[in-house]
């Protein structure tokens, strides 16, 4: 399969990660369209209206959702008694508002301050493919003093875990595929095998999955966010989202200005850049985040560019063994060089696995892989990288072919000589030959109406580069859109930088709004 650099919070990878590898050094070593709903940018509406959602039946609009004890997701451990879930309805098709629905999963911890209380503040954590129901369990310490006047809510997307999620292929399709398939073929016949491994995979979502891809778009799912808006009693939707989740947000502002309550965007998509811009901004970003990297190692960014090609170069030749009955191929490598590179606390990390691959041995390189993939030790997959590539093809109405791809290749590797090949070749495995259409290629962000919204972009992030933030800010519009600027590393402000999160934690809890252009150090 062809593996994207996932637009998506990766820290409880991360932190498994660096669980992993401490045991392992003990033991010796990412608006209107198709689907329809017509855009709420100027629609007119009261506080708790589904203005932009015309149409809308009461037994969606009214419903009460019953909150219960959590079950354990799969694989993970069940969240603590404070919080509780529920299961909320939306249309599946918003141009049928009274036809087939889906489940929408939330998770809530109430707010302890109830005399304070502000309202709901709803989660996404990114990817698209991201299970908040999961994931904000997990990441609600770094928000306990949000929650003093918030009740945490996050929720599982369209497409995603307890909302009906998308599968595309069995763990044994998915394993044999990153065996097999050269994320950067050289040959005619590793060419076709990788172009035919991305249509096998649409196929697969088409045949596993059913009606449903058609309709995970990012609009349908603000346009949910506004379902959960109605029913959790809020007249506006406070909101916090990272790396996709941005996107989302934004999506939701320029559907329902008037409904867009205090949000913060975090590690922000840039919403003029379209398939093609958005690898060229990860080749820069993660090349970036590399060289600061060795320039941390005392190495320099040079020499340890040229010292990681040279690795990736022998293991397309030939894949290095492992202590199992699994090789380390050159995809894989790519992928566990990738996944310490989200925060500079797992650099650490990237130096070990890069000096035993050099040693001849690739169980780090690929520990890091598999955390990054969502494989256990059993061998059993996670399914939000299929959602993250139905919705993102969902999404986009560009299929760009392998010749577009090829085109790619010199500006890229210019500019990163570790991952410019990889990241133009998935232009044309991402969605080539998806079974439906996508909306558009760019994202209509301008949100008259909103109120002021807090967008964060890092310097050194790796996966949303900083220049996005600025576009952000300036498509929200005039007034909406405030920039802060957080000179640092990885992927993700607001509980690494002590600045960022109090001038977060003020917006959101005082409404203070900082001035535009603020820049954290």
């Amino acid at each position: 399969m062809s593996k994207r650099m996932r637009v998506r919070a990766v820290a409880v990878a991360i932190t498994a990660t660096l669980v992993a590898g401490a045991a392992a050094g003990c033991q010796d070593g990412g608006a209107d369209g198709a689907d329809g709903g017509p855009s709420a940018s100027s629609a007119p509406g009261r506080p708790g209206s589904t203005a932009g959602m015309p149409g809308l039946p009461a037994a969606l609009t009214g419903q009460k959702p019953r909150w219960e004890p959590c079950e354990a997701p799969e694989g993970g451990e069940k969240p603590g008694s404070a919080w509780r879930c529920a299961t909320v309805k939306v249309p599946l098709d918003y141009r049928k508002p009274d036809g087939e629905t889906l489940p929408v999963a939330l998770i809530r911890k109430e707010a302890r301050d109830k005399k304070g209380r502000i309202g709901s503040l709803l989660f996404n954590f990114g990817g698209p493919g991201a299970s908040g129901v999961e994931m904000l369990p997990g990441f609600a310490p770094d928000y306990d003093g949000l929650n003093t006047r918030y009740d945490l809510v996050g929720f599982d997307p369209r497409g995603v875990g307890g909302s009906s999620a998308v599968v595309c292929r069995s763990d044994e399709e998915q394993a044999n595929a990153e065996a097999r398939i050269d994320l950067t073929p050289d040959t005619p016949a590793e060419e076709a095998a990788y172009l035919k491994d991305g249509s096998d995979f649409g196929a697969g979502c088409a045949r596993r999955s059913g009606g449903l891809i058609a309709h995970v778009t990012t609009a349908n799912t603000a346009r949910d966010m506004d379902v959960i808006r109605h029913v959790l009693g809020d007249a506006k939707l406070n909101y916090f989202g990272i790396s996709y989740g941005t996107q989302l947000g934004a999506a939701y502002a320029h559907l329902f200005p008037k409904h867009t309550g205090r949000t913060v965007l975090d590690a922000v998509v840039d919403p003029t850049a379209d398939s093609k811009g958005h690898a060229r901004h990860q080749t820069t970003g993660f090349q970036r985040a590399l060289n600061n990297y060795f320039a941390s190692t005392g190495e320099g960014a040079e020499a340890g560019t040229a010292r990681v090609t040279r690795l990736l170069a022998r293991l397309d030749e030939q894949p290095l063994g492992t202590s199992g009955t699994r090789k380390l191929t050159e995809g894989l490598a790519l992928t566990g060089i990738v996944l310490p590179l989200y925060s500079e606390s797992s650099w650490p990390l990237l130096t070990e696995a890069l000096r035993e691959a050099e040693d001849g041995r690739g169980d780090a390189l690929l520990r890091l892989a598999d955390m990054y993939n969502d494989r256990d030790p059993s061998g059993r997959y996670g399914t939000d990288s299929h959602a993250q590539r139905a919705i993102s093809c969902a999404d986009t109405d560009q299929r760009p072919t392998a010749a577009e791809a090829k085109a790619l290749l010199p500006e890229f590797r210019r500019i990163s000589p570790v991952f410019g090949g990889f990241l133009a070749w998935d232009t044309a495995g991402w969605c080539a030959n998806w079974p439906v259409k996508g909306e558009s290629a760019t994202q209509d962000v301008s949100a008259p109406g909103a109120g002021p919204i807090l967008v964060v972009g890092t310097t050194g992030d790796p996966a949303t580069p900083y220049e996005g933030a600025r576009r952000m800010a300036d498509g929200l519009g005039k007034g909406v859109g405030v920039l802060i600027t957080n000179k640092g590393e990885g992927h993700g402000a607001y509980g690494s930088s002590q600045c960022v999160t109090r001038t977060v934690d003020d917006y959101l809890l005082r409404d203070e709004v900082p001035a535009d252009g603020t820049t954290c150090s």
